[in-house]
C-alpha cells in the first residue's frame, strides 16, 4: 500500500505540473513558495501538502528518465 492523497490536493498538484513544469524542482520549499504564489491556498497544512506531493511527482518524473 502507498500513501492515499487527498483527491483535491492530487488534482491541484497535477494542474500545477502540467501549466508551469519548469517551476517545480525536488527542493521542497522551492516548490511551497510556487505554490503560494502560483494559488490561493487557505491554509498552511494544504499548501505544505500539495508541495510535498509535487516533490514526489518531480522525484519520480526524474527516475523514470
Amino acid at each position: 500500500m502507498g500513501n492515499i492523497t487527498q483527491q483535491y490536493i492530487a488534482r491541484v498538484a497535477v494542474e500545477l505540473l502540467e501549466k508551469h513544469p519548469d517551476d517545480f524542482t525536488l527542493d521542497f520549499q522551492n516548490n511551497k513558495k510556487m505554490v503560494s504564489e502560483y494559488c490561493t491556498v487557505d491554509s498552511k497544512n494544504v499548501r505544505n501538502k500539495i508541495a510535498g506531493y509535487i516533490s514526489r511527482k518531480v522525484k519520480q518524473k526524474r527516475k523514470e528518465e
